[in-house]
């Protein structure tokens, strides 16, 4: 199952054409649509564009010298 949202044209008949990604395969597959009761031009515009969340980063280093994670460590070649 796979999701995909985009903004489709209702023309005045009730038609509607997607364009679909190309991974999708030719055939009859079941869809799903859900339509807001009103278009897009008569929504408020709410949504504004923020900045991406920027993260700094934390070094955390290594918790002791004596310990480390290599495989020969953590397994037994046994």
């Amino acid at each position: 199952m796979k999701t995909i949202e985009t903004i489709a044209t209702v023309t005045e008949d009730g038609k509607i054409t997607l364009q679909l990604p190309a991974d999708i395969p030719a055939g009859e597959h079941q869809v799903v649509v859900i339509i807001d009761e009103k278009p897009l031009q008569e929504l408020p515009e709410t949504k504004e564009k923020r900045p991406p969340l920027k993260f700094s980063a934390y070094p955390v280093g290594l918790v002791s010298e004596n310990v480390t994670f290599r495989r020969e460590d953590l397994y037994a070649d046994e």
